[in-house]
Parts: C-alpha cells; sequence; structure tokens
C-alpha cells in the first residue's frame, strides 16, 4: 500500500503498516479447548482518501512556468546583479508610465520638452543595464571588477534617466541647458555620465577579449555585441559634441535640432550587446549542438554588422 501511495503521488506520510497483510485475518477452524480465549482478528488500518494530486516534495506546477534557465539566471545572481536587474526592471517601467503620460496629454513627441526623452530613455537604459549586468556575468572575470562594472552602471543608469525625467517634468530641455544653475548642473551630470558609461564599456568589451566566455557562440555574441556597443557610445559621443558646440556658439535651438541627426545609428548598435548573446543563450537553451550554434551566431553577428553598418552609412549621406 504504501509504494502505491508512492507512485500515485499523495501527500500522505509513508503507510507504517504497509508491511502487514492487507486483508484480515480469518478464522481458523481449528479444534478450541473451552477454556482457551477466542482468537481476535486483526485489520488494517483504514486507507485515507486520496485527493491530492502531488506528494509533498514535488513542487506545485504554476499556471504560467517559467522555463528553467530563465529561473537560473535570477538564482545564480548574485546581490549586486540581483539589485541591477531590480533598478532595470523599475527603469523600464518609468519608460512605459511616461508612454502612457504622453498617450494621455496633448503634448508633442519630438521637440527639446517632451515625453519622449523620458520614455526612450527609460525603456533604453532598462534594457542596457540588465542586458550588460547578465553579459557580464557571462565572462570569467573577476568578482572584484563585475562588481564595480554593475555598480557603475546601476549608478550611471539612475543619474542619466532620473536627471532627464526631472527635467522634463520641469518643463525644461534637459541637454545643453544653461538657463540657470540647477540646469547647468544637470547638464553637467548627464555629460559626466556619459563620459563613464563609455569608460565602463570599454573596460568590459576589453574583459570579453580577455578573459572570455568558455562558451564558443557566447565568446562569440559577447565579443562582437560589446564591440558594436562601442560604436553607439561613439555616436552618442559625436552628438553630444555636435549640441555642445552649437550651444557654447548661442545657437542653442540649432543644438536642439541637429544634435540628435545619429539617433538612428545610435538605436540600432545600442541593443547588439543584447540582441546577439540572448541569441546564443537561447541557443544554448534549446539543446542546439555547439557546432551548429556556433554557425547560426556567426551569421547573425554578420547580419547585425550589415545592418548597422548600413544605418550608418544612411545617416552619414543624408546628414543633419
Amino acid at each position: 500500500m504504501g509504494a502505491r501511495l508512492r507512485k500515485t503521488g499523495c501527500a500522505f506520510p509513508e503507510n507504517p503498516y504497509a508491511h502487514r497483510r492487507t486483508r484480515p485475518y480469518r478464522h481458523r477452524r481449528t479444534a478450541r479447548t473451552a477454556s482457551a480465549a477466542p482468537r481476535r482478528t486483526t485489520h488494517p488500518p483504514p486507507r485515507p482518501y486520496r485527493f491530492c494530486m502531488s506528494s509533498p516534495t514535488q513542487k506545485p506546477i504554476p499556471l504560467f512556468p517559467i522555463p528553467e534557465p530563465v529561473t537560473g539566471i535570477w538564482r545564480d545572481a548574485r546581490a549586486i546583479e540581483r539589485a541591477a536587474y531590480l533598478v532595470a526592471a523599475v527603469l523600464f517601467a518609468s519608460g512605459l508610465f511616461h508612454f502612457a503620460v504622453f498617450l494621455t496629454g496633448d503634448t508633442a513627441w519630438a521637440g527639446p520638452v517632451s515625453w519622449r526623452k523620458p520614455t526612450t530613455f527609460g525603456l533604453s537604459f532598462g534594457l542596457t543595464l540588465a542586458t550588460l549586468t547578465w553579459v557580464s556575468a557571462q565572462l570569467t572575470t573577476g568578482t572584484r571588477l563585475r562588481t564595480i562594472l554593475t555598480g557603475v552602471f546601476i549608478a550611471t543608469s539612475v543619474a542619466e534617466t532620473g536627471g532627464i525625467t526631472l527635467q522634463a517634468w520641469r518643463g525644461v530641455p534637459s541637454h545643453f541647458n544653461y538657463d540657470d544653475g540647477f540646469s547647468s548642473a544637470v547638464t553637467a551630470v548627464l555629460a559626466f555620465g556619459g563620459v563613464v558609461i563609455v569608460a565602463a564599456v570599454l573596460a568590459l568589451t576589453i574583459a570579453a577579449y580577455r578573459r572570455p566566455a568558455t562558451d564558443a557562440a557566447m565568446r562569440l555574441a559577447t565579443r562582437a555585441g560589446l564591440t558594436i556597443l562601442m560604436g553607439a557610445m561613439a555616436s552618442g559621443a559625436a552628438m553630444i559634441a555636435t549640441g555642445v558646440i552649437l550651444s557654447n556658439a548661442g545657437n542653442e535651438q540649432a543644438a536642439y535640432d541637429t544634435a540628435g541627426w545619429l539617433k538612428p545609428t545610435h538605436a540600432v548598435t545600442m541593443h547588439a550587446v543584447g540582441v546577439l548573446p540572448a541569441l546564443a543563450w537561447l541557443l544554448a537553451a534549446a539543446k542546439v549542438g555547439e557546432r551548429r550554434r556556433l554557425t547560426i551566431t556567426r551569421l547573425a553577428v554578420w547580419a547585425y554588422v550589415a545592418a548597422a553598418a548600413g544605418t550608418a552609412a544612411v545617416n552619414l549621406v543624408i546628414g543633419r
């Protein structure tokens, strides 16, 4: 009976009487003396109702099960990495919230003062922070370096998104704004944060080439994604330099109108570090062979490089 209970998976303890007979003893028709005491019959304990579907050691099946590789990312993450994932979720939610504010309001999408920047920066920094945190965990770098880089990414992402969001709620431009002391301080913080981000991404890229991931496909994906991300850093620096030059010359409106001329290139190259490693990870989770996984990842890298180069070429031809 105990074996049958274990096989059906009922959430009851093992039957301590399973070794006994499951049928009651029958009286044997034997000659008894008058003084002999009547034989007592032994019955098994009452059988419990089997209304359960799982054993106490078996985890309940969720309504929307999350794949094991996804839950493993959170389970294997360190404290600083979990904090980065939570901050990334908050930034992404902030972007969605400001997009809802834009939809319910009557302000324009473009322009130096709009809800476009809080939306795009919240979504972009949320995705990028989570991606860089996860990619850094794929490398075989030291724990101290990963902790420092993750902390830098958290601080700069919060500072950049927070400064832009604050200026949007104040109704003033976030970049190239020197009208008052507070706006000048915000502009300086945003510029300094951009420099810090470039330095941190460069350090992570060097680490990817010196101490890469052990898997060949993931190694190729992380190296290519971070290298293309450096192109996003370069295009962002070029746009900031253009705006600073024009604003210092007294052409603030021209700075707002023309400083973002490399936005398409910046957007395409920004998210290569998320697309390519995610593809390699999905192929590994799908149990694709290592050789085939490397081939598919290599084709995806060349396709992304071609898309980024084409976008940059169109930007340079069209100009501002």
